[in-house]
């Protein structure tokens, strides 16, 4: 199959979208599936020998490291030159409308990938607050025009179809369980960061506004170490109010690994994710996670079985589910066992073929017999 994949972001950045998008391109590569990927913002223009067209960009306050793609007539023509059989978007923007635009034109089937709450990003920062009814119009009317939009869980499926998008399905994200493993823990890290033996607790992540990071404050009487990994507009202003915990900047790759397996408690505080990949990366490495009690973090946290939720409006909610975790060490133990049970399916490899052979082939099936890809509204479930 010949597909085009047009990415809001892709390497050298990273982020959820880039990393899906890199995840993807190579299991299609290695079922033989050919590929041209086009991309915003500047980087290689090749990836394993497939070509990459980066598309002009430019940055936006918060988020200059993500560079926002800017239509291009060359796109089309690059896309009518290769022949592709159906046209991947991947959390479809500016860059993506215009792919979809060109793929229509071109009357190719199209997929596209929801993975980015825009919307409620927008409402964390004061000169984007009053945009996220238009940001949801703009994406109600690129989604509405796609044969099938795929959304990462239950809450951004229910978002979407309230939304009034229609054809809507599920599909989730995998784990690299090669990297992510309990086998990483690093005894000599842990005495590093915490010489007095107290647990640690950690967060991996973006370190901005739409994240929440200041919540970890309420950690400071719990006689843990709180350890934090990340880079963002907001590390400064986190240094200066979170004194006592330890940032240690990007990590990627085994260093990663190690922190993830290394904790005793993973905190993710973000109230707008449509998944939540760094939760399912810390119950592969065998820890007992905390989220809050929205979006995504919805279907990967069943309480007291792999973890605990919090309600991200009310105040000590996160302290209380931290606090009982590192109280109970048996509960803990028993969590993150069955946290690490739940993610032993979901290999990249299994969830990219699922990607494949279910919706692109139901796609292509119904683009070719001239019907729509999925005529029946979405069934919102919690996904398992």
């Amino acid at each position: 199959m010949r597909i085009v994949m047009v990415a809001e972001s892709f390497l050298p950045q990273i982020n959820g979208v880039a990393n899906t998008v890199r995840h993807v391109a190579d299991r299609l590569l290695a079922r033989d599936h050919e590929l041209l990927i086009i991309a915003a913002g500047p980087g290689p223009d090749s990836y394993h020998g497939v070509r990459v067209i980066r598309a002009r960009s430019f940055g936006i306050p918060g988020y200059k490291e993500f560079p926002v793609g800017l239509p291009d007539p060359g796109i089309e023509r690059a896309m009518a030159d290769f022949k592709p059989e159906l046209v991947h978007l991947a959390s479809p923007f500016i860059l993506g409308a215009y792919g979809l635009r060109a793929a229509r034109r071109l009357g190719l089937p199209t997929v596209a990938i929801f993975q980015t709450d825009i919307a409620g990003f927008a409402r964390q920062y004061p000169w984007f607050a009053k945009t996220d009814r238009a940001v949801w119009a703009w994406l109600r009317r690129t989604h509405s025009r796609v044969d099938r939009t795929l959304a990462p869980s239950s809450a951004a499926m229910q978002q979407l179809v309230e939304a009034g998008v229609p054809r809507v399905q599920h599909w989730g994200r995998g784990v690299n369980l090669d990297l992510f493993d309990p086998s990483h823990r690093d005894e000599q890290w842990r005495q590093e960061i915490s010489p007095d033996g107290k647990p640690i607790v950690g967060y991996v992540g973006r370190l901005a506004a739409e994240k929440k990071v200041r919540r970890l404050a309420e950690l400071t009487d719990l006689g843990c170490h709180v350890v934090i990994v990340g880079d963002g507009p907001d590390r400064h202003s986190l240094e200066h109010n979170l004194p006592e915990a330890t940032f240690l900047g990007m990590r990627r790759g085994a260093e990663l690994a190690s922190i993830f397996a290394g904790l005793d408690v993973f905190v993710h505080t973000g109230e707008h994710e449509t998944f939540c990949q760094t939760i399912q990366e810390a119950q592969a490495s065998g820890v007992a996670t905390v989220g809050p009690a929205a979006g995504g973090p919805l279907d990967l946290i069943h309480p007291g079985e792999n973890g605990l939720l919090f309600e991200p409006g009310q105040a000590g909610s996160l302290r209380d589910a931290v606090s009982f975790l590192l109280d109970n060490p048996d509960a803990r133990a028993s969590m993150a066992a069955h946290g690490l049970r739940r993610v032993q399916t979901r290999t990249w490899p299994a969830v990219v073929d699922d990607l494949v052979d279910r919706h692109y082939a139901e796609v292509m099936a119904a683009h070719t017999a001239g019907r729509p890809a999925n005529p029946r509204a979405a069934r919102v479930r919690r996904a398992a």
